[in-house]
């Protein structure tokens, strides 16, 4: 239960990400920047936490061991999560784009064949390869389907070459992040804290955005005053508070990918957060009767997602100890 709170509380936080994006599109600012800014912002906050924990030599330590793998898969997980949702908020309003987004919750219920899992059995635990959890998959429908539902009407107003450059960029993104995330746990193997596996991922990550700045500033010039604000403040929100209570949930149920696919199933919150910081800040158009019953949709499926993802587990357990 406390990896789903944290997982609604990352949400929360998440949420920041596509209503200032959406901002700072409207204002004239780059996709290039809102993206490359925030990971350049969250050093200095990480490096604050992990030096004052006295956790940055182990960090350094781990990183110099598999420093292919850790730049491979950070880039993966951060480049490619995070500048697709930059680049789309260019093309669709955040809402749209944090709709999207739970495709996630499908994305990484696919993935689970690709990674194993620790099993205790009677000769101890053994690693087998994961099992797509198909009920799980289908509470995931259910919140897709309410998410449908709240974004009906306004998704009628895109063109479809708006609508294709708004949810494709995104639907990559709902593969990366989930990738890059397990594959840098099984790389750390538990010897990392979150906020290491953070600030080393962030790091290795920085090749991917020097060169986007690079390109930014030949194309697009530097970024402005307010824009440079707006993307520090992503940097706290989504990529430092967001990222790491996310991380910590996913650290709770490392190695179980049943339970893993319900904590990233809490990511669906971030709809109703976005469109709650939308009314407030963009003076959006108050949900129709339709989209509320769309919401009520993607909480319940979040709640039987959440259930029956667990009770699988339980019996599983007592089966294998008997």
């Amino acid at each position: 239960m406390r990896s789903i709170i944290l997982g609604i509380f990352a949400a929360f936080f998440f949420a920041f990400t596509f209503i200032l994006n959406r901002m700072m599109d409207l204002a004239g600012g780059s996709w290039i920047w809102s993206s490359s800014l925030r990971y350049f912002f969250m050093i200095p906050f990480l490096l604050i936490i992990v030096i004052g924990r006295r956790n940055f030599k182990p960090l350094l330590f781990e990183m110099k061991k598999q420093p292919g793998e850790w730049i491979f898969w950070s880039t993966v997980g951060f480049g490619l999560f995070y500048a697709p949702i930059c680049f789309s908020a260019a093309y669709a309003p955040g809402w749209l784009i944090a709709a999207t987004w739970q495709i996630t919750i499908i994305s990484g219920s696919l993935l689970a064949p690709f990674f194993y899992e620790l099993v205790h059995t009677d000769k101890g635990p053994i690693q087998v390869k994961g099992k797509i959890p198909f009920k799980g998959l289908a509470m995931s429908f259910i919140i897709l389907l309410g998410i449908i539902l709240m974004q009906l009407e306004q998704a009628n107003h895109l063109s479809p070459v708006k609508l294709a450059l708004g949810i494709i960029p995104v639907v990559i993104a709902s593969f990366a992040y989930p990738l890059g995330n397990r594959k840098m746990m099984d790389i750390c193997g538990g010897r990392l804290d979150v906020f290491q596996r953070v600030l080393g991922m962030t790091i290795a990550s920085l090749p991917f955005w020097i060169v986007l700045a690079i390109y930014g500033l030949i194309t697009v010039g530097p970024p402005s005053r307010e824009q440079s604000i707006q993307s520090g403040l992503v940097a706290v929100s989504s990529g430092v508070i967001a990222t790491i209570l996310f991380f910590q949930a996913t650290d709770l149920v490392r190695g179980n990918m049943q339970k893993l696919a319900a904590v990233e199933a809490t990511q669906s919150m971030e709809v109703l957060f976005a469109l709650i910081g939308e009314l407030i800040l963009l003076n959006s158009a108050f949900p129709t009767p339709l989209s509320w019953c769309g919401m009520i949709l993607v909480m319940g499926g979040m709640m039987l997602h959440s259930y029956i993802s667990q009770r699988k587990v339980i019996p599983h357990r007592q089966n294998a100890n008997a």
